[in-house]
């Protein structure tokens, strides 16, 4: 039931947001520069943050994300951003042989992948085309899989699998990065830090210990 109402709050909330935007008030200020209202995509270079002896390294993993932005100018140079994404984080990271023994992994890289509705909430500063933007973002957890690399599943002493039940549904955390408008056409880059741990309990929790998403991005976008 908890994991229904936290999705229930974030769609809520991305509801009420797009209803203001595309109410005519949404428009009241146009001069601000760059497309309104488009779609954008890019790619994920993410990463976990693991602190414990049985890690031996740990290497960034490439995803995507893409969905629906639009832009609300508050005066002609400073706007509100809200988007909707679907994006794909996660981590791989290399177990010692140790891991068997302390965590009772197989020894090998396990890749995580996390499948996120993300609704990014950015305040725009523009500088002529330059745009710089941060803000808080919401994500809610719509799938989640881990794969070792070398065995084709995560095998463990007990057979233990890991899914979206292991990992906190909802994550959130604070975003900051660069754009430029070009007409109809943004393009920028863009860092989130995640401020919850990825995981929830039990062997997801022993594996990943207090790690959070850190998350950088490239993007391009079109407006309509």
């Amino acid at each position: 039931m908890k994991k229904h109402k936290e999705f229930r709050i974030l769609t809520g909330l991305a509801v009420a947001i797009f209803i203001f935007i595309f109410s005519p008030q949404g428009f009241a200020q146009s001069e601000n520069p760059g497309p309104k209202i488009g779609i954008k995509g890019g790619l994920n270079f993410s990463q976990f943050f693991v602190d414990q002896p049985t890690v031996d390294d740990e290497n960034m993993k490439v995803g995507l994300h893409f969905g629906i932005f639009t832009k609300i100018a508050l005066s002609n140079s400073i706007a509100f951003q809200p988007e909707l994404l679907y994006t794909n984080v996660g981590s791989k990271i290399a177990y010692g042989s140790s891991a068997g023994s302390l965590l009772g992994v197989s020894e090998g890289e396990v890749r995580y992948n996390l499948n996120y509705i993300q609704l990014p909430l950015a305040f725009v500063f523009n500088i002529g085309p330059l745009n710089l933007h941060a803000g808080p973002y919401f994500s809610y957890l719509a799938s989640a899989n881990v794969k070792n690399l070398r065995t084709s599943d995560l095998t463990t002493l007990n057979s233990i699998e890991l899914n979206k039940d292991n990992f906190n549904s909802l994550d959130y955390g604070l975003l900051a990065g660069i754009g430029f408008d070009f007409g109809n056409l943004t393009i920028g880059a863009r860092y989130n830090h995640g401020l919850r741990e990825v995981a929830k309990d039990g062997i997801a929790r022993d594996l990943t210990n207090n790690s959070k998403n850190s998350v950088a991005q490239v993007y391009i976008g079109i407006g309509f």
